[in-house]
């Protein structure tokens, strides 16, 4: 027999190429069917559910994926793709989904906001459909008794507009970015500029409503403390798809302050003395004053060409700017802050201002679910337990200017965060911990090789702060998805594979995570790469 050649293996080749093809696609419309056929049975006729249920083949498909993907590192020819979306209109819906996709053995993500920093929501190495929650944005403020529920398809700038409308001196304790989703960001143990006088969003929580493994829709009542615990800090899509929280209102005065104060490495002010003092003021002061630090490599403006340091120090203040000017000129005169640059305003203008939109800018910009742009990016966190040394300190402003891109955010802690028990919620970094550190880069260029570069860069800044952050474990923040630090596989040794990260985003908190996992998804219906383990006996 004659060897194969090319002129007849091209086309066998191609034949290959278009059964394969063939036998996705089948595949793909043989789930999206059954799909419907199944939800069909339960919510929709079958010319309703198509309205909820996407495949590749609709038109629509590619925009309702990538609508919603906030990192384009997950956003590229290669990142795989889920074999169907669906965007449930009402509870019902999400309940038979579950069911559905529980009989046909479909693989599922959730997603809300799509800001998970690693793509946990809406990429998967194995085949997988995406339950999109966006339609799910129902708020409902009532003042008299301080409370909210809003469906977690909401966005955190939907959430304060709403509180708005309703009272000009309320607020929620949640993130800067309005166009983050509530479900994940207040399911992970979301923070913000009000965490030092009233905690995080799940120190504030009254009651939820999820739909859990069986599909069932439980209240906090219904699902029991244990589980309402789980959904409080250790990550939701563990555990079943938190459809709603009820949250309670916090009090804010009628006039806030803030300000944004620079100061650079090579120019006379020494800025490394007031680095090092922030550490020790920024969580010890009064707790209506938040103080925020951003640490960035850039051009000098004293040496053209050279790169230096820069240290930004971002705060809100909880009342009038001769209050706020007074303690600083105590506690942090080094910073030296005066009246000038500081901003009084209400607390939703200072809401527009950390999303760094105009002073005259219109609230109503906050229901915008669009942001203004999307970044290849990288996120990682720690925690500092012990203030870094004047000279470690230099030791690291040199190791930004050699890397030349990856920066640091300090988040001051204290104040409330070090009185509530480190096992109130599954977000354990309580007392002891002065500041979180999230390690940051965010680049344009497409491309494999500026991947690995900026990837290398931040993957050094963090190696190099290993002795200067909390240790046994190394703490990790949920929110800040990093899955550098360990994944699972879902396999027989997702308890061992899982304490590895388990360990750094809840310390102590993880084998109670666990035990409610076990209980209330046996059979692990609700996965992803660095979900909660089930651990049977």
């Amino acid at each position: 027999m004659k060897p194969p050649t090319p002129s007849t293996l091209f086309p066998l080749l191609l034949l290959v190429v278009l059964f394969l093809l063939s036998f996705n696609l089948g595949a793909s419309d043989t789930t999206y069917d059954g799909l419907v056929q199944c939800l069909s049975k339960r919510v929709l006729p079958p010319n309703q559910v198509s309205k909820i249920v996407y495949q590749p083949t609709n038109a629509s498909f590619t925009t309702v994926l990538n609508d919603h993907v906030r990192n384009l590192r997950y956003n590229t020819s290669t990142t795989p793709k889920p074999l169907i979306i669906i965007t449930p209109l009402v509870e019902s819906h999400v309940s038979a989904a579950v069911v559905c996709a529980t009989a046909l053995r479909l693989h599922m993500k959730i997603r809300s906001g799509g800001h998970d920093y690693d793509g946990i929501s809406y990429v998967s190495p194995n085949p997988f459909i995406i339950l999109d929650m966006f339609n799910l944005r129902s708020i409902e403020v009532n003042i008299q008794d301080e409370s909210a529920w809003v469906q977690t398809g909401s966005t955190l700038g939907e959430l304060y507009y709403r509180i708005w409308e309703k009272s000009k001196v309320h607020a929620f304790p949640a993130g800067i970015c309005p166009t983050v989703g509530v479900g994940g960001h207040v399911s992970g143990g979301g923070y913000g500029n009000l965490l030092r006088k009233y905690g995080l969003a799940v120190d504030n929580l009254l009651d939820a409503r999820i739909a859990d493994a069986r599909g069932r829709i439980l209240d906090r009542r219904a699902m029991g403390e244990d589980l309402f615990w789980a959904i409080s800090g250790g990550g939701g899509a563990s555990f079943g798809i938190v459809l709603a929280y009820r949250v309670k209102l916090v009090r804010v005065p009628e006039t806030v302050t803030v300000f944004r104060a620079e100061l650079y490495l090579d120019e006379k002010v020494n800025m490394t003395d007031m680095v090092h003092k922030w550490q020790l003021v920024a969580p010890s002061t009064d707790v209506d004053l938040f103080m925020r630090m951003l640490i960035q490599p850039v051009s000098s403006r004293a040496n053209n060409g050279k790169k230096t340091v820069r240290a930004s120090v971002l705060a809100e203040f909880l009342g009038p700017a001769n209050r706020l000017v007074t303690i600083l000129d105590k506690d942090l005169p080094e910073l030296g802050v005066k009246k000038e640059i500081c901003m009084e305003m209400s607390w939703i203008q200072s809401v527009l201002w950390w999303a760094n939109f105009d002073n005259n800018t219109a609230p109503n910009v906050l229901l915008d679910r669009t942001p203004d742009s999307v970044y290849f990016l990288k996120r990682k966190s720690d925690y500092v337990q012990n203030p870094i040394t004047k000279a470690n300190l230099d030791r690291l402003w040199n190791k930004l200017i050699t890397l030349g891109d990856s920066g640091l955010v300090f988040n001051a802690y204290g104040g409330r965060m070090s009185e509530i028990p480190a096992t109130a919620t599954p977000f354990p970094h309580r007392a002891g911990n002065l500041y979180k550190i999230q390690h940051s880069i965010n680049w344009s260029e497409e491309g494999p090789e500026a991947e690995k570069n900026y990837m290398t860069q931040i993957r050094e800044s963090y190696s190099f702060m290993e002795p200067f952050v909390s240790r046994n474990p190394r703490g990790a923040f949920l929110n800040y998805r990093d899955l550098d630090i360990g994944v699972t596989s879902n396999g027989k040794d997702s308890y061992a594979e899982g304490l590895v990260y388990g360990l750094k985003y809840f310390d102590r908190n993880f084998d109670r995570l666990v035990k409610v996992k076990t209980a209330v998804d046996p059979t692990n219906f609700f996965r992803h790469q660095q979900s909660i383990p089930v651990k049977l006996d």
